[in-house]
C-alpha cells in the first residue's frame, strides 16, 4: 500500500494541520530503540495543559499506518472533514480501524480489548523476525497549543500480543520513550524527560497500555521538564479520546427500544431512546435535524418524535405535512443510515456515564465521528445533504469527520466546501 498521492488532499481553509515527515518501516515488531535516549525539550510556554476557552480542541491532524494491514508508509492528513476514496481493497477501513484502536487506548484500554484478532493487523505476507515476532506499527499527530505532538508505537502480535516501543515526541525532541529489555517479563523500559539535575526519569510500565495515557499518574510534575512531557500527553490524549464509530445497522433500528437510554449505540440501534432522551435538551440540534431529515426523506418531514408504546417500549416516528406520521420501521434503508449519521453528527453520541467521567470538559473536547461506508444506501440528495450539514458541523471546531466513500460519493465531497477528500491508491 502506497501513501496517498501528492495533492489528493487539500489543506483545511480554516485550519491546516501540520504535515510531519512519516518514520520509515523499521520492521514490524521491532521497538524504538532505547529508551534512554532524551533530548532536551523545549518549553510548551505558560498554561500548556489548558486548552483555549474560545475554542475546542486539540486535533488528531495525521494518522500513520507505517505498518498496518495492508499498509506500508501511508500518511494520511485529517481535516475537519475527510473522506478515504479508492478502489475495493485500498484499505479505507482499516485506517479507520487504526483511529479506533488508538482512541481506545488512548481511554485506558488493554492491547486484548483494542486487538481481538491482531494478526490480521500484521502487514500482508510480512516475516517473523529471528525471535519469531512478528507485528505491525501506527502512530499519529495531535496538534494543539503546544505544538504538533507526535505519536508512534510499535505492537507485537505474535508470539504474544504487546507493545515493544512507543515514543512520544514534540519538535524532534523525545519526551517518553519506551522498549522491551526482558522478553520474559510483561514491561517496557521506559523513561521520559525531566529536566533540572535529574534530566530523564527511568520506570517500568505494563506492556499491554499505552504509556502515554499513563503518564499522569506516574509523572509528579514538579519540574518544568516533568510538566512538558504531561502537557504533550494531555494533548495526544485529549485529542484521540473521544471518537465514536457510526456504523448504522437499518434492521436494528426498526425494532422498539426501552427508554431512557441516552448514548447511541456503535450500530445506532437504540436510536428511538436517544431522540426520547435528548428531545427535550438540545433543541436547537433537534430543530436542524428537522430540517436536514426534510431535505433527504422521500416524503417531507415536518418534525421528529418519539410514542411510547403499551409495553413500555418507545419507537421513533416522522410527521408529516398532512398531519399523519411514519414508524422509523416504514423508512428505507438509506433514509434510516441518513438520520442516523445526522444524529451523530448534530448530536454526537448522546448522553451517558463515560461523558461524565472525563476529566476535561466537554465544551473543551472535539468528537470525531468515524463512518465506515459513509454514504453507503445514500442517493444522490442524500450524500449532498448530508456532506453539506458535516462541513458546516466540523467548521464550528466541536465535531471532526473521518469517513470512506464510494467513488460517486468522492466526487460529490470535491464539491463539498470544507471538504477533503484522500485518495489511497494501490
Amino acid at each position: 500500500m502506497n501513501a496517498p498521492r501528492a495533492g489528493a488532499f487539500a489543506p483545511d481553509p480554516v485550519r491546516a494541520g501540520p504535515s510531519d515527515r512519516a518514520e520509515s518501516d523499521t520492521g514490524a515488531g521491532s521497538d524504538f530503540g532505547s529508551a534512554t535516549d532524551l533530548g532536551s525539550s523545549s518549553h510548551f510556554g505558560s498554561d500548556t495543559g489548558r486548552w483555549s476557552g474560545r475554542s475546542a480542541g486539540p486535533f488528531v491532524t495525521e494518522l500513520r499506518l507505517s505498518a498496518f494491514a495492508a499498509h506500508r508508509g501511508t500518511v494520511v492528513p485529517l481535516g475537519p472533514l475527510t473522506l478515504l476514496a479508492g478502489p475495493s481493497g485500498s484499505g479505507g477501513s482499516s485506517v479507520l480501524r487504526a483511529y479506533e484502536a488508538l482512541s481506545r487506548l488512548a481511554a485506558g484500554a488493554s492491547l486484548s480489548e483494542v486487538f481481538p484478532d491482531p494478526a490480521g493487523c500484521v502487514p500482508e505476507r510480512a516475516a517473523a523476525d529471528r525471535q519469531g515476532r512478528r507485528g505491525f506499527r501506527i502512530g499519529c499527530t495531535a496538534d494543539g497549543p503546544g505544538g504538533p505532538v507526535r505519536l508512534e508505537l510499535a505492537i507485537q502480535a505474535e508470539p504474544a500480543l504487546r507493545i515493544v516501543g512507543e515514543r512520544l515526541t514534540l519538535a524532534g525532541e523525545t519526551l517518553l520513550s519506551t522498549a522491551l529489555r526482558d522478553p520474559g517479563r510483561p514491561m517496557l523500559q521506559a523513561a521520559w524527560h525531566t529536566g533540572g539535575e535529574l534530566p530523564v526519569t527511568r520506570e517500568q510500565l505494563p506492556d499491554d497500555r499505552l504509556g502515554t495515557a499513563l503518564l499522569p499518574l506516574r509523572v509528579a510534575g514538579r519540574t518544568p521538564g516533568q510538566l512538558q512531557v504531561l502537557a504533550a500527553a494531555e494533548q495526544l490524549v485529549v485529542a484521540l479520546r473521544p471518537a465514536f464509530v457510526c456504523e448504522p445497522r437499518p434492521h436494528r433500528m426498526r425494532a422498539p427500544v426501552p427508554a431512557g437510554e441516552g448514548r447511541l449505540r456503535r450500530d445506532c440501534g437504540n436510536l428511538a431512546a436517544v431522540l426520547h432522551f435528548a428531545h427535550n435538551r438540545y433543541g436547537r440540534r433537534h430543530a436542524r435535524l428537522v430540517a436536514l431529515a426534510n431535505a433527504g426523506c422521500a416524503r417531507p418531514v415536518t418534525g421528529i418524535g418519539v410514542e411510547r408504546l403499551a409495553d413500555g417500549l418507545v419507537h421513533a416516528v416522522v410527521d408529516r405535512c398532512d398531519g399523519g406520521t411514519t414508524p422509523l420501521a416504514r423508512l428505507g434503508d438509506g433514509e434510516l443510515r441518513y438520520l442516523a449519521l445526522a444524529v451523530a453528527l448534530l448530536m454526537g453520541p448522546g448522553v451517558g456515564p463515560a461523558d461524565t467521567e472525563s476529566e476535561v470538559p466537554s465544551a473543551l473536547q472535539t468528537l470525531t465521528v468515524l463512518a465506515d461506508g459513509f454514504d453507503r444506501d445514500l442517493d444522490g440528495r442524500q450524500s449532498r445533504e448530508l456532506l453539506t450539514a458535516a462541513a458546516s458541523v466540523a467548521a464550528g471546531g466541536r465535531v471532526r469527520l473521518l469517513g470512506t466513500v464510494t467513488e460517486s460519493g468522492a466526487a460529490q465531497a470535491r464539491r463539498t466546501a470544507g471538504a477533503a477528500v484522500v485518495d489511497l491508491g494501490p
